[in-house]
């Protein structure tokens, strides 16, 4: 039941437009803002974050979308893997902080972090969904793999939620691959 639910959520984000994003060989910016872990609110800053090993940073359009969800339900049963591979994953949404508190308790399965995406955020790293070629307050479905050293490594944006688990979490281990033990 589950896995259908999240295949017709797949099909139905599939077709919606994508934003650009910044390029992977960039330095990603650094910002702080309020996060959500298990429930519980905190302020997350990415420097920080990047002190514990690569970031998978993921921006998705809004918390508790049929897309949205499987996305974060996949990611949350990959977190293991990209654990293993050093890497943290945090989630981003212009949500307010009580939606995203919930969100990280259900959909998130409390694995990962989820935070607020600020406009300066979202222009920052240049994800606003754009509908019509109006900019919205929503993002884009943005995937970016962030080195400790701050740069991109991976970019990806695309609406449908499927590539961006398989695709962040192979770049991590790649990046991965090529450092000494």
């Amino acid at each position: 039941m589950m896995r259908t639910t999240i295949l017709a959520a797949l099909a139905v984000t599939a077709s919606l437009p994508a934003a650009a994003q910044i390029a992977p060989g960039a330095v990603a910016p650094d910002f702080t803002t309020q996060g959500a872990l298990a429930g519980k609110e905190f302020t997350l800053n990415l420097k920080k974050q990047l002190k514990k090993g690569p970031v998978v940073l993921y921006f998705y359009p809004m918390s508790f979308t049929p897309g949205c969800s499987a996305e974060a339900q996949a990611f949350a049963a990959a977190t293991p893997e990209f654990k293993a591979a050093g890497a943290t994953v945090i989630g981003m949404a212009a949500d307010p902080i009580e939606k995203l508190k919930d969100f990280s308790t259900k959909d998130c399965a409390s694995k990962f972090a989820v935070a607020q995406a600020t406009p300066a955020i979202i222009d920052g790293y240049d994800v606003a969904l754009k509908r019509n070629g109006t900019k919205t307050a929503m993002t884009s479905r943005t995937s970016f793999v962030i080195t400790p050293d701050g740069k991109v490594i991976y970019a990806h944006s695309e609406m449908s939620p499927a590539p961006h688990i398989r695709n962040t979490l192979a770049a991590v281990k790649e990046w991965r691959a090529k450092r000494p033990k």
